[in-house]
C-alpha cells in the first residue's frame, strides 16, 4: 500500500488561513463576513511599486535571475539595512526568496540537523512551529507571562537551552501580540546566545509597523558579533502591502547565505523575477507610503483597543506594533450562547463566524488557547461594524 511521508502528515494546517478560507467562502455566498483573520494589509500595492512591474513585463524582464535574487535588489536590501538600522551586510550575505515565510523554511533547512532543538517562545506565529518540524526540528514551547508583554526573558531562555540548542526565534514586533522587544531583553538574549553559541532567528517582518512611544532594534545592530549569530528575516509583504509579490529576504554571515542559496537553487530555483523588479522599487522608490500606511494603523489600533477594554468578558493589552489585537477570551468559555457552552476558543470562533458573520482567529495555534487575534488590517468601518458585531454578541452570553 502506497502511503504518505508521516513527516507531512504530522502537519498541523494553518488556522489563519483555515478561517480566512470559511470566511471567504461565506462572503461568495452573498454573506456580509467582517474579517479580523488574516495579517494581511487591506491597502492596494502603492502605484510606483506596480508601474515598475508593468515596466520589466514591457522590456521582458521575464527569464530566470540568480537564484538568491537580482544583484540590484540584494545591494537595495543592503543599502536599505544601513540607512534604516545603520546594519553593514554586503549583497552576498542576503537570499531573496519567495517571501518571508520560504525565508524561513531556507533558515532552518539550512541550520537544523535531526534532533536539534530550537526555543521558541509562546505565543507564536502559527507557522514557526511547523516549519521547525518539517527541518526535523524540535520546537521547545517557552510559555512567556502577560506582565512581561508575552516576551520571553533571559531567565527563563536560559531554563530552556540543552546542549541540542540550536537556535532561538526572535519575532518583534510579534505576530500575534504585537509586543516589540525593548534594547536591555535583546542585550540579554544576545549574551546568551554568545555564551551558548546558538542562533537568533530574527523575524523582523512588521519592523515599519511601530507606533509612537516604541521603537524597533534589530537584534543584529547591538554588536558584530551578535550580527555573526543572527539570521535576519524580513520582506515587502506587510511594509509595501505586497502580500501577493512573494518577495522576501535573509541576511546572515556569509557561509550561511551561500548554504541556503544553494538550497534554494535546487527546490525553488530565483524568486519571480517581475516581483524582484517590483521590491527593488518599492527599497528604492519613495517611502511616505510606509508612513500613511503605519498612521492609519495607529489610528485603527487606538480605536480598537478603546472599545476592546469597555466589553465585557474580554480583555487586550495595547500593542506597540505589528497589526494585532490579542485579546483573552478564557472568560467566555464559561458563558452559554442560546443554552450551548462556549468551552473553548475554536468554539467560540465558530460561532462568531456562523452566527455573527465576524471573523477572528482562535488561539490555540499560537500556542495560546486562551486568546484569539483579532488583525487590524482592514477598514475603520469594518473595525467598528465588527465590534458592534462583538459587542452584540457578548451582551447575548448568560
Amino acid at each position: 500500500m502506497l502511503t504518505l511521508s508521516t513527516k507531512i502528515l504530522a502537519i498541523s494546517p494553518s488556522p489563519t488561513l483555515t478561517i480566512d478560507a470559511r470566511a471567504k467562502e461565506l462572503k461568495g455566498a452573498g454573506k456580509d463576513i467582517i474579517g479580523f483573520g488574516a495579517g494581511e494589509p487591506d491597502f492596494d500595492t502603492p502605484d510606483h511599486i506596480i508601474e515598475a512591474a508593468k515596466k520589466a513585463m514591457d522590456e521582458g524582464f521575464t527569464r530566470y535571475t540568480p537564484a538568491s535574487g537580482m544583484p540590484e535588489l540584494k545591494k537595495a536590501v543592503c543599502d536599505r539595512f544601513a540607512q534604516d538600522w545603520g546594519l553593514d551586510y554586503k549583497p552576498g550575505q542576503i537570499v531573496v526568496s519567495n517571501g518571508a515565510k520560504h525565508s524561513l523554511d531556507n533558515v532552518f533547512a539550512a541550520i537544523i540537523n535531526p534532533g536539534d532543538e530550537v526555543i521558541l517562545p509562546a505565543p507564536y506565529w502559527v507557522s514557526y512551529p511547523e516549519i521547525i518540524k518539517i527541518n526535523d526540528g524540535i520546537p521547545v514551547i517557552l510559555e512567556t507571562k502577560p506582565e512581561n508583554s508575552y516576551k520571553a526573558q533571559a531567565d527563563e531562555i536560559k531554563k530552556a537551552i540543552t546542549p541540542r540548542t540550536k537556535a532561538f526565534v526572535l519575532n518583534s514586533p510579534s505576530n500575534p501580540t504585537g509586543f516589540i522587544y525593548n534594547r536591555k531583553e535583546l542585550e540579554a538574549i544576545a549574551a546568551l546566545a554568545l555564551e551558548h553559541g546558538f542562533y537568533i532567528v530574527s523575524d523582523e517582518i512588521y519592523d515599519k509597523s511601530i507606533y509612537e512611544g516604541n521603537e524597533h532594534i534589530p537584534i543584529a545592530s547591538l554588536s558584530k558579533e551578535v550580527q555573526d549569530r543572527t539570521i535576519l528575516v524580513n520582506g515587502v509583504s506587510k511594509t509595501y502591502a505586497m502580500t501577493g509579490w512573494r518577495i522576501g529576504w535573509t541576511a546572515s554571515s556569509l557561509p550561511l547565505a551561500d548554504a541556503m542559496a544553494s538550497l534554494q537553487s535546487h527546490t525553488t530555483s530565483n524568486p519571480n523575477s517581475i516581483a524582484q523588479k517590483a521590491a527593488l522599487a518599492a527599497l528604492t522608490g519613495p517611502q511616505d507610503c510606509v508612513e500613511e500606511m503605519r498612521g492609519i494603523f495607529q489610528e485603527r489600533r487606538d480605536y480598537m483597543v478603546e472599545r476592546v477594554q469597555n466589553l465585557p468578558y474580554i480583555s487586550a493589552q495595547k500593542p506597540g506594533g505589528a497589526f494585532y489585537l490579542f485579546i483573552n477570551v478564557s472568560e467566555t468559555f464559561t458563558k452559554k450562547y442560546k443554552d450551548k457552552l462556549i468551552g473553548n476558543g475554536d468554539n467560540l470562533a465558530k460561532l462568531l463566524l456562523e452566527e455573527y458573520l465576524l471573523a477572528m482567529v482562535p488561539g490555540d495555534g499560537f500556542g495560546a488557547s486562551d486568546y484569539a487575534r483579532f488583525s487590524y488590517a482592514t477598514s475603520m468601518e469594518n473595525i467598528s461594524k465588527g465590534l458592534d458585531r462583538l459587542e452584540s454578541f457578548l451582551k447575548e452570553l448568560k
